[in-house]
């Protein structure tokens, strides 16, 4: 199989898989395959090849970076920010680590604020970081 059509069907799973994801790094792995195949057609050897995928995802990661941290306080506010969730116990109270029960499940979360809540006591969701709950015992404004 000719050089070109393999980078041109990795570039393409590359963009498919990034529909999937969502983060727009797969994506410029995908550009940067298409580059690669670009070279290939042209005649170019596997290092020109290879050093044009670098390249290429190099200055697209770059750019994708720099694009996400700069409309980072943009970002819709979470659907989850004010809710109640009601405090289990503590984790670690020196790290403010807690167990929380938010829509029926136990959560990790990580209290703000210096106040030590007693069990079943309300705090209000702040945001969510990924699996862990950021929470305050004052509901946001």
């Amino acid at each position: 199989m000719e050089a070109y059509l393999i980078w041109l069907l990795a570039g393409l799973a590359l963009v498919i898989a990034e529909l999937i994801t969502g983060t727009f790094y797969l994506l410029v792995l995908g550009v940067a395959a298409f580059g690669a195949a670009l070279a290939a057609w042209l005649g170019g050897g596997f290092p020109l090849q290879a050093i044009t995928a670098t390249v290429v995802a190099g200055v697209g990661a770059y750019f994708v970076h720099a694009y996400r941290a700069r409309n980072a306080a943009q970002q819709m506010p979470s659907i989850d920010a004010g809710q109640p969730a009601s405090f289990e116990s503590w984790v670690d109270q020196a790290a403010g680590l807690a167990r929380v029960r938010y829509r029926g499940a136990s959560w990790d979360a990580r209290l703000e604020g210096g106040d030590a809540p007693q069990p079943g006591a309300v705090l209000y969701v702040l945001a969510a970081e990924g699996n862990t709950l950021k929470v305050s015992a004052r509901r946001p404004a």
